[in-house]
Formats: structure tokens, sequence, C-alpha cells
């Protein structure tokens, strides 16, 4: 799936929303490092991810070439701040309609509608891609993520309390959220 957009941001600043391109490896996990220092609400700390530059970058070459998976990344002054992606949930024949989405904005970047053109975006490609259902979690503190895929549609279908534990050993519940976009 191949997607470009240019958007102005609130703060009338511009931003591109493109597919993640093999080149973009480094960048991503600049970005990758930055994003999830900053904040309790993603999944990984960021030294718990692979920082192989050409791993990242095959990554990103089959996720512009696949028919069912996309990474879209947000640059902002020629800074990658943010990215989104589908992914099937699992191919297999009772799960081949559902797919997972992910999001992460650098903070610096939240509340400019980054995060609402990325979410819009991977609906979209979720669709073209055929999938019935889009899956997510959300940290049940992150109020303004929640907001955002209500927005789109998104609903609650169920929490985990203990989903997340933190390394200062809190706990962090889930909501589980979903978008049925056959209908």
């Amino acid at each position: 799936m191949i997607t470009y957009k240019a958007i102005q941001l609130k703060d009338g600043r511009e931003c591109v929303l493109r597919n993640a391109e093999p080149e973009d490896a480094e960048d991503f996990l600049r970005y990758f490092d930055i994003s999830h220092g900053e904040t309790e609400f993603l999944t990984t700390y960021p030294d718990e991810t692979e920082h192989n530059e050409s791993i990242v970058s095959v990554r990103l070459k089959s996720q512009k070439e696949s028919e069912h998976n996309i990474e879209i990344v947000a640059i902002v002054e020629g800074k990658l701040i943010g990215s989104a992606g589908i992914h099937m949930v699992q191919d297999r024949d009772k799960t081949r309609h559902r797919a997972e989405f992910g999001i992460t904005v650098m903070k610096d970047y939240w509340s400019l509608g980054i995060g609402n053109e990325l979410t819009a975006m991977c609906v979209e490609a979720a669709k073209e891609a055929g999938y019935l259902q889009l899956e997510l979690d959300v940290v049940a503190d992150n109020e303004a993520a929640q907001n955002l895929y209500k927005k789109h549609g998104f609903i609650e279908y169920g929490r985990n309390p203990r989903g997340f534990k933190t390394r200062a050993g809190k706990w962090q519940e889930l909501v589980l959220m979903r978008l049925e976009l056959d209908k």
C-alpha cells in the first residue's frame, strides 16, 4: 500500500505523512528511542528493541511492499516524529480478518493533529487491505488516546487490569478497543 499526504498542523507547520522507507531506518531508531523514553504509555522501553539499522531497514521495506501491513511515518521539518501502522494479527483462516493498530508520536508534537491524521490513514489502509476489524490496547490512564480512538469509531470491549507492569513495579490497566470496518 502506497500512501502520501501533506497536512498543516495546528501550529501552522507542515507535516508529511508517507510510507516508511528502508532509508528511514536510522531516523526511525532515533525517533523510537526518544518516543519510547518519554512516556509509560507504550509497550516497550527503548532498550528492549533490536537496534540494528539493517534489520529495521529490511522490516520497513517489507512493510512498504506488503498488501496487508503498513507503516506510515510523520515528518516535520525533515525530522521523523511519529509513526503508525497496521499489522495482521495472525495469518490463519480464523484471524486473517483482524489487524492490530499501533501509533506513537513524540511528546513535543502531541495535540497538533498528527495522531488524528495517522489514525484516519491507518483506518483507511485497513479497509483497503480487506480487514474487517482493527484492534488496539491502550493504557487506561491515557485518556487523550482513548478519546482519539473513540472519535474514529473504536469501542471498548474489555480491560486487563494487569496488562503492563512497569519497571517501577506499577501495574497499568489496558483498555482493549476494536473498530469493526464492515459496518
